[in-house]
């Protein structure tokens, strides 16, 4: 079973869609008890980023993504879900992220004829292989609707880069922990084969 949390942030209902047209079963749930009991753990979410971590405090919610982290259980960011893994953002000064991954959220400097946000399709590359992009061939195309984005500081956690006027960290796996900035639940049958990837975590023996 999977678990979405739910803070409040937009873009939840069409994970869960996705997630149950691939068969998972899902629960979207804000109760620590639940999350704790779920194979696999899902931070979406559209919003500000200082917002988000006020509405993760207010719920209880930061101590149990931590502990689903270091249990090494499966977790994955997407979007903001993504942004809020790291240490700060630029959309909100002074407001700490979770601090999971190192690195920053910075604002796309746009120019150049590129609108902000960023919002369409734009093709990958892989740096190092990647779980989640198993079966999926170099230049793919996701989905992305942001105005901000990460810079990692560790580059060896970099599984995806895509580029829009800046080199963009696209997407990130260190352990049992996987992010995107993109949105797979949009991203047509690619989408649908990294989630598929992702629920499949731990289920390779079988």
């Amino acid at each position: 079973m999977t678990a979405i949390i739910d803070y409040d942030a937009g873009n939840i209902k069409s994970v869960e869609k996705a997630l149950q047209f691939l068969g998972e079963e899902v629960l979207v749930t804000r109760e620590p008890e639940e999350i704790r009991r779920a194979e696999r753990v899902i931070l979406p979410g559209v919003g500000a980023f200082g917002d988000a971590m006020e509405k993760l405090d207010k719920y209880g919610l930061i101590p149990v993504i931590r502990q689903t982290v270091e249990e090494k259980r499966p977790f994955l960011g997407i979007c903001l879900g993504l942004q809020l893994l790291f240490e700060s953002s630029e959309e909100s000064p002074g407001e700490p992220g979770l601090g999971l991954l190192k690195g920053r959220i910075l604002q796309i400097p746009g120019g150049g004829g590129l609108k902000v946000p960023h919002i369409g399709w734009n093709s990958l590359r892989f740096p190092r292989p990647g779980r989640l992009f198993q079966g999926i061939g170099e230049g793919v195309y996701v989905y992305f609707v942001h105005s901000y984005y990460l810079a990692a500081e560790e580059e060896t956690v970099v599984s995806a880069v895509t580029e829009y006027g800046v080199s963009i960290h696209a997407a990130v796996e260190k352990d049992n922990l996987f992010a995107c900035q993109f949105h797979p639940e949009k991203s047509s049958d690619a989408g649908l084969r990294i989630l598929k990837n992702f629920v499949n975590l731990g289920r390779e023996r079988n």
